[in-house]
């Protein structure tokens, strides 16, 4: 499979005024993501129409340089060997346990406190305002991601394209994200995308309706066969290796086919993800399966509205509890009247009073 690499250079403009709460024009102008042409200015036209964008300088670098640190920190206190000045120390021993993807799924690593700041930070949570013309969200207590650059001990990453979204259910429903921390080039893994996918995404799933599905956990969950990819290809969609900076945030249509790959160059991918969705879309149902995720410092996956959640933080090793697994974050999070709003809970405490969302 051929692929292109690309860098979408566009920046957040000054956020605009914040529409007053609870009003009847909030979210009429939600993006449609419907591959149309657009004339919004901004990173917004690229998302329309290739399924995809980064949004240049989210986080000031100097955070993101605070953060990748933060990344770095946190993996080597779990003191099985691991430190960031010895790639040979780049072992799944000396690690805490990954998956094959470079996702740290637990260990209560969703609530840590540098990932909290991240996903509160104001040039992410703005662009998410802006693509759902609504400032009341709740985002997703999704993992972290690092691949390595060495990986003489780490398990292959084989390629596994797909979608996240349930093919029976059309449209637009969900815009994923992931905030990146390290300069991340052709040839330093990451996201790889099938640009315009979202946009062929029905006529796909209405010609392929014959083909046996992949198996998945979750019906939310559509991976590519070889057959589908050629139609993809078939079709002119090509895929293409993101690229982005230091405080880049790259954002995409949850039907855009995607996946990841692992570097080949000498440079670690650290990423945080992070899902944002306005609340008047969430049922009060998720909003209390929320708040018991969020009280027991439990993952959401990039849903969220809680639409899966994870039953523990104890990570397995080896078929065993990890000797250094825990239920609950290093450092617990303290977050701000703004960012504690991201959770949901004030909104769902705000309905058990009788007032409207």
């Amino acid at each position: 499979m051929s692929t292109t690499t690309t860098t979408t250079i566009t920046s957040l403009p000054a956020p605009a005024p914040s529409p007053t709460p609870n009003t009847t024009t909030k979210g009429q102008n939600r993006m449609l993501l419907d591959g149309q042409p657009t004339n919004y200015g901004d990173f917004r036209d690229d998302l329309n129409r290739d399924g995809y964008a980064v949004i240049k300088g989210a986080i000031p670098l100097d955070r993101a340089k605070s953060y990748a640190d933060a990344f770095y920190t946190y993996m080597e206190d779990f003191k099985l060997g691991y430190t960031r000045t010895n790639p040979q120390t780049v072992r799944r021993g000396q690690l805490p346990v990954m998956n094959e993807k470079g996702m740290i799924l637990d260990y209560g690593v969703t609530h840590e406190q540098w990932v909290w700041d991240i996903r509160g930070e104001e040039g992410v949570v703005d662009a998410f305002a802006r693509v759902y013309d609504d400032e009341d969200l709740i985002v997703s207590f999704d993992v972290v991601n690092v691949g390595f650059a060495n990986r003489e001990d780490m398990p292959e990453n084989k390629p596994w394209p797909h979608q996240d979204q349930d093919p029976s259910k059309p449209g637009f429903r969900c815009l994923q994200g992931l905030i990146n921390l390290n300069p991340n080039g052709p040839h330093d893994g990451g996201l790889i995308v099938c640009k315009g996918g979202h946009a062929l995404s029905s006529q796909f799933h209405h010609e392929m309706a014959h083909e046996e599905r992949i198996p998945a956990w979750t019906p939310e969950w559509y991976g590519y066969t070889s057959a589908g990819m050629d139609w993809l290809a078939s079709h002119g969609l090509k895929w293409e290796k993101v690229c982005a900076g230091p405080g880049d945030l790259i954002v995409w249509d949850s039907r855009t086919p995607h996946y990841n790959v692992a570097p080949t160059g000498e440079v670690d991918r650290l990423a945080v993800y992070a899902c944002f969705m306005p609340v008047r879309e969430v049922g009060r149902g998720e909003l209390v399966r929320k708040r018991d995720a969020y009280e027991r410092r439990l993952g959401t996956t990039h849903w969220p509205n809680a639409k899966h959640v994870s039953k523990s933080n104890i990570a397995m090793r080896d078929g065993k509890p990890c000797p250094v697994a825990r239920e609950r974050p290093v450092e617990e999070p303290v977050l701000s009247e703004r960012v504690f709003r991201l959770t949901g809970i004030p909104y769902l405490e705000e309905m058990e009073r009788g007032k409207e969302v």
